[in-house]
């Protein structure tokens, strides 16, 4: 089954005034002028106008120091005003852009640096220490990006003095160079085009139906695809103003940052909407006996759901209107508070290859368990084993997907089929309505005795919605299903009192110390989540992760470490 949202593949610009990445900010300063386009909350924001005169200069600054048509400028810093100057400047000047998350640890940014053939690296003020290491390894400058941009103000060259215009260039050229940290193994270079990118902003901008002058809060790093097209691209195609947190994000810093911005628009991955429901929402909404019992009774739960959501739109400022959700899947339960809540949630699929949205909705459209339609502009195929197969890989072709993985042909030819479609490697099936459902990872699939598909990620939805877990992850161990489970100890503490601190002292020594208490609540989530799944999805033995797993820079679990 295949479905489309208006074309397939293809080449060229996105309309005739703006073919390249760095012609936003001239475009906005034209159409928006004097309205905030990036700012940090509780400080001073940066205007369309200023934001464009801000990239011509120091697009000016780094031709002056060597940068030329397809330099690799690599980025090192948090999320700013600044980041997106760096970022469009850097296009400007006539160079591929590459995007570091702050994240990555020294060897990373240093192999990165090399295998991108970077000139220079931009970085942040609070990462420069780790950007010199890098770079004295990759033997190349490493210079503040604060102070380049001052470096600009207080020479005496006027408004980009010495620019040089880029000629001989085309939209579908490389123009973003970005090294992800999958779940499944070693970072890819992901070559993405200017048409990548700004197709694909300019088919996601409408789902959200940003306005001018309307606040968009970003909280999830800019070097990733998903925070970069849709959460900057994106709202300064439409005239919006981007905000960042004053502060590193923390939960009493969100809170006073939401408070002081009230956005009307802001993108997460489904971990930190889970956290928040499983550590504040749902304790309130199960602490009173009564009401876990009233629970029970649907139209009872949808009410006590529904003021609850009123109280969580207050805390986001209760201006937003759309709460974009993406990278990882959401989990059941979650979403089904979101949507009887009534909060304007929606959720997108997508990967980096892809710039990234593949589907989505707009928040009037969502369907739980369903991703929504493909987007304008994309085509999608389900590519089955077997026509019995209810789900099948997902393909899909369309402008936003990307040029290929830098220097790496041969894994560049597995992705694509012969026909040229693009296999992402996520399992799914649309509905009679053509929304898109997500059902699994292609190579996280488990074969069981008697040949059944099992998909973990569906265990896995089950274990977290108990009480006590924080997070989970199965795997496989023979012919049995092992489930490694992370313990929520702030709501055993809660629970158990004392006990819980001790079986938190003994988790730290290995599962082989466990207290009575800890061990009893193991083997009771083990047998409810097996009266709830297929009887060959049953989990063999719980056992308990004493340490958070480790994640990817979108939050996911990195699987291929735990097998």
């Amino acid at each position: 089954m295949s479905a489309t949202g208006g074309g397939a593949r293809g080449t060229g610009p996105v309309s005739e005034n703006l073919q390249f990445l760095d012609d936003l900010p001239a475009r906005g300063a034209a159409l928006f002028d004097s309205i905030p386009a990036l700012g940090i909350a509780k400080q001073d924001h940066i205007t369309y106008q200023k934001l464009d005169e801000l990239v011509t200069r120091k697009a000016a600054w780094l031709q002056r120091h060597g940068v030329s048509a397809r330099s690799r400028v690599a980025l090192l810093a948090e999320n700013a005003p600044l980041w997106a100057v760096s970022y469009f400047a850097a296009i400007r000047a006539g160079a591929v852009m590459v995007p570091i998350l702050p994240g990555f640890s020294e060897d990373d940014v240093a192999n990165i640096l090399s295998e991108s053939g970077s000139v220079l690296l931009l970085a942040s003020d609070r990462l420069m220490e780790k950007g010199r290491v890098a770079c004295a390894r990759a033997g190349i400058p490493c210079v503040s990006q604060e102070e380049a941009l001052a470096e600009t103000e207080r020479a005496d060259h006027g408004e980009g003095a010495g620019f040089q215009a880029v000629s001989d260039r085309s939209p579908d050229d490389l123009a973003v160079l970005i090294y992800t940290s999958g779940t499944t193994g070693a970072s890819k270079g992901v070559m993405l085009s200017h048409t990548n990118i700004l197709s694909n902003a300019a088919a996601a901008a409408p789902l959200a139906n940003i306005l001018p002058g309307e606040s968009l809060l970003s909280v999830l790093p800019l070097a990733h695809t998903y925070e970069c097209t849709i959460g900057l691209v994106a709202p300064l195609l439409t005239g919006a103003s981007v905000y960042y947190p004053h502060k590193p994000i923390s939960p009493s810093v969100l809170v006073d940052v939401l408070k002081t911005v009230r956005p009307h628009i802001m993108l997460s991955v489904p971990v930190l909407i889970e956290k928040l429901y499983r550590s504040k929402i749902l304790p309130s909404l199960t602490r009173s006996p009564l009401i876990r019992t009233a629970m029970r009774v649907t139209p009872v739960r949808k009410l006590v759901h529904r003021l609850a959501g009123k109280k969580l739109a207050a805390v986001f400022g209760g201006r937003l209107r759309f709460f974009g959700i993406g990278g990882a899947p959401l989990a059941p339960d979650v979403e089904q508070f979101l949507f009887e809540a009534r909060f304007p949630y929606a959720v997108g699929y997508g990967l980096t290859e892809t710039a990234p949205l593949l589907a989505g909705c707009g928040t009037s459209g969502v369907k739980p368990g369903y991703i929504g339609p493909v987007l304008s502009g994309v085509s999608i195929r389900i590519a089955r084993a077997h026509e019995s197969d209810e789900t099948g890989e997902i393909q899909a072709r369309g402008p936003n997907v990307m040029l290929g993985y830098y220097g790496d042909k041969a894994r560049t030819r597995e992705v694509f089929t012969e026909d040229g479609w693009f296999c992402t490697g996520d399992l799914g099936t649309f509905d009679a309505e053509g929304n898109l459902a997500i059902r699994g990872r292609l190579k996280t699939v488990i074969l069981g005795p008697n040949g059944e598909n099992i998909y973990p990620e569906v265990i896995e939805a089950v274990i977290n919605r108990e009480r006590f877990v924080a997070e989970s992850l199965v795997v496989p161990r023979g012919n049995a299903l092992i489930a490694r489970i992370v313990l929520n100890y702030e709501e055993l503490r809660d629970y158990v009192g004392r006990a819980a601190s001790s079986a938190a002292e003994a988790a730290g020594a290995g599962v082989t110390e466990l207290t009575d208490v800890a061990r009893k609540i193991l083997e009771e989530i083990r047998t409810t989540v097996n009266r709830q799944v297929s009887s060959f999805a049953r989990i063999s033995e719980v056992i308990e992760q004493p340490e958070p797993f480790e994640k990817t820079p979108t939050l996911k679990i990195k699987r291929f470490l735990y097998q």
